[in-house]
């Protein structure tokens, strides 16, 4: 025989020469156990699977909500800007409101800052709720 040939030989009598010393009952036993890590094989799989597609799912979700964040701040932003710039008209026409009543002008820029105020506090609450604070 050439050593190839022998190397084979033993390789594969030794396992049945393993199979042989165990008992029928063993050797279904040791059958179970393979198809028992077999089955974990595949549920690990399937986990790994499952998780994968879960954190693409999540990440697909946070790039729109951060999406949808930004515009939501763009708005909010402009409408408070607005409120900004009508405050500061209103505050140069104070200047030259000598004759009219300094009471009603007070009102007005306090109902405007009031305004103002509100919305940025919706505002605040609205980005603090979608960062889960």
């Amino acid at each position: 025989m050439s050593p190839t040939s022998r190397k084979r030989s033993k390789a594969v009598s030794t396992p049945r020469r393993a199979q042989k010393a165990l008992t029928r009952e063993a050797r279904a036993l040791y059958g179970e156990i393979q198809q028992g890590v077999r089955h974990l094989e595949q549920s690990i799989g399937e986990i790994q699977r499952g998780l994968r597609r879960a954190e693409r799912k999540l990440e697909l979700d946070a790039r729109a909500q951060i999406r949808e964040l930004r515009k939501d701040a763009r708005t909010q932003l402009s409408v408070l800007k607005s409120k900004q710039r009508e405050a500061a008209g209103t505050m140069k026409h104070v200047a030259a409101a000598a004759g009219d009543s300094w009471g009603d002008v007070k009102r007005m820029v306090d109902s405007i800052l009031v305004d103002a105020r509100t919305t940025a506090t919706a505002a605040v609450k609205r980005f603090r709720g979608a960062l889960g604070g």
